[in-house]
């Protein structure tokens, strides 16, 4: 998308939502600050404020102090200035993985969101350099350990914060290169840091909450996702879709619940085919689906509400408040919100991995699948004995399902005590957004490979009863020709990895268009 055709998120003139961070992160967007002269001038204020206090040798935590317990020893007002550097620096100690590029961009984007609030006391200069590293997609490298989510996330941020003054390393055009080395090439002057800069850049929550918001966009899909599959599973199944009827849902009003019975009915209501056998009630795993993938719809909004409201506020310590001249010391940096968000969030995702891998079970199974091929071989004749189709499939439906359940456990009830006792109670908000991301992509398999074996056991099913696709719902039959377009029928046996991973990069790119839901990537 050219730049000029993008939309451009506005920082500082009103409160950004989840899916300006997600645009901001996949590059569908283009940041600005307010231009408003009202906006820079009260941002101006906080850091001119801090300026009058040093100057008459106030005494303000991480600027005149120590940081965390070392808050007792003062700083000699000739080394003040360099008090923020040192900061970035012994934080530079983080572990595993880097994070990769769009949450990269959204850690800059939460973090510019939190700082444009005006009571952190930076200078508009600050701001503009972090505008201009995502406008210019230029990402600091930030490894994801090393953060207890109180005070904030202190190491991975020391990444973003050095790459403002020139050191360590950042993503340029998907290469990773010095920063130093770019600032010169670019004829870019470091950032120096003001006696403030180093706490608001590092001191918040903007790691975790930008990894809620990724997570949350994703959630959300596979929600869709997971619902398509179900109608797909139950045609396939020759399943009974009066489990689904409005009147039914009426009489246990949770509205998520009865919007995903909602979809169903939808997706089965011209492709109702005979039922294959004389149970009254299908399995848990069709007749359930709703409640199970409702609790996912029913949680979205109150999920969104803890997300965005972190994301809008200002989440460092000390606020400085340049317009009634007030230094306010706190702990907006605790992330425990974004903690409880994320460990709810993991276990309804797991939950939607373990359905799908319950309905892909009984859809191999030709002990419970009604009559259809042995483990959705498509092979016939002789074929039929060497051909194995989903088998081994469904074995890695297995194994990612039990370790996506294997993470649920929270997170955030985990807290350790650090930093000499003066951290003596932590988020773990930012480990429980690692874990629902691990969940989330475990789940994502699990919903490709079980997408290829439904629309396999539909054409079965059809073929058996010699229907063509017009047989099916409008939503249905375009599913089916979408997965289709990309990944031919399973008839001899061949590797599917290849395949699997190329669907996966499609379904977190919302490749496919459900419920209404427009694709965000092509």
């Amino acid at each position: 998308m050219n730049k000029s055709e993008m939309r451009r998120v506005v920082f500082g003139a009103k409160p950004l939502t989840i899916e300006d961070v997600v645009a901001l992160a996949e590059r569908r967007a283009t940041p600005e600050l307010n231009p408003d002269p009202v906006f820079m001038a009260r941002i101006q204020r906080g850091a001119d404020f801090l300026d009058r206090l040093l100057a008459e040798e106030g005494v303000i935590y991480g600027v005149t102090t120590g940081y965390g317990d070392s808050v007792t020893r003062a700083v000699p007002p000739a080394l003040v200035a360099e008090l923020p550097l040192h900061l970035t620096r012994f934080h530079g100690c983080g572990l595993g993985e880097d994070l990769p590029l769009d949450a990269g961009r959204a850690v800059l984007a939460t973090r510019l969101c939190s700082l444009a609030k005006g009571v952190s006391g930076v200078s508009p200069a600050l701001l503009e350099r972090l505008c201009w590293l995502l406008e210019q997609d230029l990402v600091p490298r930030i490894p994801q350990e090393g953060s207890v989510g109180a005070s904030g996330d202190l190491t991975p941020l020391s990444y973003v914060a050095a790459v403002l003054v020139g050191e360590r390393e950042l993503h340029r055009d998907g290469q990773l290169a010095s920063t130093a080395e770019v600032y010169a090439e670019l004829g870019v002057t470091p950032l120096r840091l003001r006696p403030k800069e180093g706490l608001a850049l590092m001191n918040g929550t903007s790691v975790m909450t930008a990894l809620a918001c990724l997570t949350y966009a994703r959630t959300d899909y596979l929600m869709r996702l997971a619902t398509r599959i179900t109608a797909l599973v139950s045609v396939a199944m020759g399943g009974n879709a009066f489990h689904f009827d409005e009147r039914l849902f009426a009489a246990k009003p949770h509205p998520g619940m009865q919007g995903i019975a909602a979809w169903l009915r939808e997706d089965l209501v011209a492709g109702e085919l005979p039922r294959h056998s004389d149970r009254l009630q299908d399995r848990y795993s069709l007749r359930c689906a709703p409640h199970v993938i409702g609790v996912v719809a029913d949680s979205l909004p109150w999920w969104r509400q803890l997300i965005e409201n972190e994301l809008n506020s200002a989440n460092d310590n000390p606020l400085i408040d340049g317009e009634e001249e007030h230094v306010m010391h706190g702990g907006h940096f605790y992330g425990g919100h974004i903690a409880m968000a994320m460990d709810s969030m993991k276990a309804a995702v797991a939950n939607l991995a373990d359905l799908l891998d319950r309905q892909l079970a009984q859809l191999v199974d030709s002990k419970f699948n009604g009559g259809l091929p042995s483990n959705l071989s498509g092979a016939s004749g002789e074929r039929c004995m060497i051909n194995h189709g989903f088998k081994a499939v469904q074995i890695g439906v297995s194994a990612w399902t039990a370790e996506a359940l294997k993470l649920t456990m929270p997170a955030s009830v985990f807290s350790r005590s650090t930093e000499c006792h003066n951290q003596d109670k932590v988020s773990m908000g930012t480990i429980a957004a690692r874990d629902a991301l691990r969940v989330l992509t475990l789940s994502e398999q699990v919903g490709a490979a079980c997408l290829l074996a439904a629309v396999q056991g539909v054409e079965l099913r059809l073929l058996a009863r010699q229907h063509g696709l017009e047989t099916l719902s409008l939503p249905l039959r375009e599913t089916v020709l979408a997965v289709r377009a990309d990944h031919p029928p399973l008839v001899e046996d061949r590797p599917l990895e290849q395949e699997l991973r190329a669907l996966i990069a499609r379904l977190q790119g919302r490749h496919y268009q459900f419920y209404g839901e427009s694709n965000h990537v092509s």
